[in-house]
């Protein structure tokens, strides 16, 4: 029986909430009404005092950007001063901010790309280019002298301008040329 009941009561309970928000819906568009007619009166004034805050915000506007300075009195124009510095500085925190993080972001994408370039295979070398032995760099590509001496030899680039200067009794021929003189 006490289940009957406690049902009973849970029951009447939802009933009589539903009986209150009905009653407080009714209520509330009476209200709602009521207060219609008397904002038709509230209108004017409402537009009145919108109007007012346009008016002071336009002016405020051409203060800011210099315009209509001259009715202003010392407290006011420190106080436009103030105003203006404030703004500034909220700006200069602004952007530092956006840089810092547009750094910080280019900073992570330059460091993807260094994984993504040391994680790819090397290419092949013939499509880079020509290559040279490790001691043959391009800097110290061997060119042959047109000095023609006891020895046949190839000298470093570095050392065919001072060849040039001074003559010399060693010959550098290239090595493809070396068949012809040994025979």
């Amino acid at each position: 029986m006490a289940g009957a009941e406690a049902q009973g009561t849970i029951g009447q309970t939802a009933l009589m909430e539903n009986v209150l928000e009905r009653y407080e819906r009714h209520a509330h568009i009476g209200q709602l009404v009521e207060d219609g007619d008397e904002s038709q009166g509230n209108w004017s004034l409402q537009c009145f005092k919108l109007t007012g805050k346009v008016e002071v915000l336009e002016r405020n506007l051409r203060n800011f950007v210099g315009q209509d300075l001259d009715p202003l009195n010392l407290r006011e124009l420190q106080s436009l001063e103030h105003q203006l510095d404030t703004a500034i500085k909220r700006i200069r925190t602004r952007k530092n901010q956006v840089m810092n993080e547009s750094i910080s972001d280019l900073q992570k994408k330059i460091k993807e790309k260094g994984k993504s370039v040391a994680e790819r295979p090397q290419c092949v070398p013939e499509t880079l280019g020509p290559t040279y032995p490790p001691e043959l760099q391009p800097q110290q590509r061997l060119v042959p002298s047109l000095t023609l001496g006891e020895n046949l030899q190839a000298a470093p680039l570095e050392e065919v301008d001072e060849e040039r200067a001074v003559p010399s009794t060693t010959t550098l021929i290239p090595p493809w040329m070396l068949h012809h003189f040994t025979r």
